[in-house]
């Protein structure tokens, strides 16, 4: 494994993460945040395609009380995560499984009835991969192992009667996440679109979905205003996650 380093999630959890492999970013920091909008008692928590861990250990720091499940395919994102589970003191409540999320028998493991399930699937075809990428970044970013589509068919198996899915992914997916949520039986509520900077496309979106129909709500966070500096926005994920405004 290439040389890591020791960052901070939030106040009080850090990430061992590989220096040119796939690293946490704004879209983890996200979901956690709308996963807390829409669940925030939840005491049972699954997290599809977990990776290096997080939006579950973000999700097991603002959930003091939850017991949290992930299943990671890619060797190396499980090493880390197992790792960073164990180095945050977290194994009590937080248990990562090795395997993938479209394996009935592999998704059996974690349990069921679920009062959250989240996902960060990649955003990319595989027609988009390129030969030299990092390996572990590009299971990260592209769907070797299913999409949106895969998350959803999984997620719905492990949700409670009434529970969300949090979904996180690229914004023009959206058609592929209402196809799938239809032929499941879900229901898209809440649509978070997230601006890199004022006036930019959008960096990425994050899903609710859920099994009774409602009307849709949608909110955008902006990152950056058009001067490039740090918006109210982004200052209240920092806060989200323990952190100033500096």
């Amino acid at each position: 494994m290439s040389e890591l380093t020791h960052d901070r999630l939030t106040r009080d959890v850090t990430l061992w993460q590989r220096k040119k492999g796939h690293r946490f970013s704004s879209d983890d920091t996200v979901t956690a945040w709308v996963a807390m909008q829409v669940a925030p008692n939840a005491q049972r928590v699954a997290d599809l395609g977990c990776g290096i861990g997080s939006v579950l250990l973000h999700l097991a720091w603002s959930m003091p009380t939850a017991q949290l499940v992930g299943i990671e395919a890619q060797q190396m994102s499980f090493d880390l995560v197992q790792r960073n589970i164990q180095d945050n003191g977290l194994q009590a409540r937080v248990h990562a499984f090795h395997g993938d999320l479209r394996d009935g028998t592999a998704i059996a493991q974690l349990g069921g009835n679920f009062d959250l399930v989240t996902g960060t699937p990649p955003y990319f075809p595989p027609s988009t991969a390129l030969d030299a990428m990092d390996e572990q970044r590009a299971y990260a970013r592209i769907e070797y192992r299913g999409g949106v589509e895969a998350y959803i068919a999984t997620g719905v198996t492990l949700l409670g009667p009434d529970a969300p899915l949090v979904l996180c992914g690229d914004s023009d997916a959206e058609h592929r996440v209402l196809a799938a949520a239809t032929a499941h039986g879900m229901h898209l509520h809440v649509r978070t679109i997230v601006l890199p900077r004022a006036g930019e496309p959008p960096l990425f979106t994050v899903w609710v979905l859920r099994r009774a129909a409602a009307t849709l709500a949608t909110q955008t966070l902006c990152l950056r205003d058009a001067a490039g500096e740090r918006t109210d926005d982004a200052k209240r994920l920092r806060e989200f996650s323990g952190f100033g405004y500096g």
